[in-house]
């Protein structure tokens, strides 16, 4: 089987979504190659559960939250339906600085509280505080996999074409732009190639015709296999199918940071999802992973779960894995050379980026526009020497 295509988008996660949504929207020739199906549980985008939050230490990141916002209200009028739940959220202990999260929240003119730990305590005494906590109510849980399925219906309805069960193999320049081959020996030619292959890119780097200056530039990718756990709310919700008042929390210690939201659909409305992040086995790509749970990071969670959620029963009813695809710096990637886009907005924090990562790869693209220069390999590079 054989096709062209000007636009192809490799990866159908939340990225490469939102990539072939705008491109696609705007008019342009797309084809989004997924090896498996688009938010599929082997990659970083399946489920109904992530954070969507303001607090950030780095400005920058909390401005271009505000940018995304603009992006999900349109894509859930769009797909007619919402797509972040609000909950709101909080962030405390000893190494997250409530305080300096709430400055840049000020400065950001947005909505928020520091509260002492007992005043938190009383509002929300399903969580032992132990420090200042900084509250939010503009933060949510997005549902990473409906927000999948939308973006890639409308770029569908614009004229995008869907091949599922397309793994890249490898991917080689032509006269007129590049040839992708997948597994299976079927071939696609583009003029332009936008990789969004998540956990897959440091196995698939080598197989893309790259120049050798920018290819040594590329940082080297740390991807875990993180492990998430459902634990029972001790107090259920009055109606099957409704939330708990839990807001999402970021427990940030030494030695050790947790966070938390409500389970939703992937826990059946009646736990908290509790995660140590980073906190799973090194893999060399997402090839590797096993879906294997660590006991001891089981243990390490129960252990958290049992000293600072009372609100919860510290005994997962459910747990699983996903993938965090990490830089040195934990800002994304998002270059081009010649006629092929890197795309890698993960870090374990891209997901509530989604829609502005989308519009950000479709101008660099297509020639129309900038991407902030923190993005770029060659700032990554300077970062990770400690030149930057």
């Amino acid at each position: 089987m054989s096709g062209s295509s000007k636009y192809v988008v490799i990866g159908a996660g939340l990225a490469g979504a939102a990539t072939a949504w705008q491109l696609a929207s705007r008019g342009h020739e797309v084809t989004i190659v997924e090896r498996s199906h688009p938010a599929n549980d082997a990659g970083s985008s399946h489920g109904s559960a992530r954070i969507f939050r303001y607090a950030y230490p780095d400005e920058f990141y909390t401005g271009l939250v505000q940018q995304s916002r603009l992006g999900w209200d349109e894509l859930a009028r769009l797909g007619g339906a919402p797509l972040i739940t609000p909950t709101g959220s909080v962030d405390y202990g000893a190494d997250r600085n409530p305080v300096q999260l709430a400055r840049i929240l000020e400065a950001r003119g947005i909505e928020h509280e520091l509260l002492g730990a007992a005043e938190a305590r009383s509002r929300w005494p399903q969580i032992a505080f132990d420090t200042p906590v900084l509250w939010h109510p503009g933060a949510g849980v997005i549902d990473a996999e409906t927000a999948v399925t939308t973006m890639v219906n409308l770029a569908v309805a614009h004229g995008a074409q869907l091949l599922n069960d397309w793994p890249v193999a490898s991917v080689a320049t032509t006269p007129t732009g590049y040839r992708l081959v997948s597994a299976t020996g079927a071939t696609l030619d583009a003029d332009n190639v936008i990789v969004s292959a998540g956990g897959w890119l440091p196995q698939l780097l080598g197989d893309l015709p790259l120049p050798a200056g920018f290819l040594a530039q590329i940082p080297a990718f740390e991807v875990r296999q993180e492990q998430a756990y459902h634990f029972p709310y001790r107090d259920q919700p009055a109606a099957p199918g409704s939330t708990p008042a839990w807001p999402t929390f970021i427990h940030k210690m030494a030695g050790m940071q947790v966070y938390g939201l409500p389970g939703g659909r992937d826990a059946d409305f009646h736990g908290q999802k509790v995660a140590e992040y980073n906190g799973g086995k090194r893999l060399p790509s997402a090839a590797d992973q096993d879906g294997l749970m660590d006991p001891a990071n089981r243990a390490r969670v129960v252990d958290y779960v049992s000293r600072y959620l009372p609100g919860v029963v510290p005994e997962p009813y459910a747990e699983t894995t996903c993938l965090f695809t990490n830089t040195p710096t934990e800002d994304f990637i998002l270059d081009r050379v010649d006629g092929i886009t890197l795309l890698s907005p993960c870090s374990g924090h891209g997901a509530k980026f989604a829609p502005e990562i989308g519009r950000l790869a479709a101008d660099l693209a297509t020639g129309v526009g900038e991407v902030p220069a923190q993005f770029r390999v060659a700032a990554l590079a300077a970062a990770g020497r400690g030149d930057a």
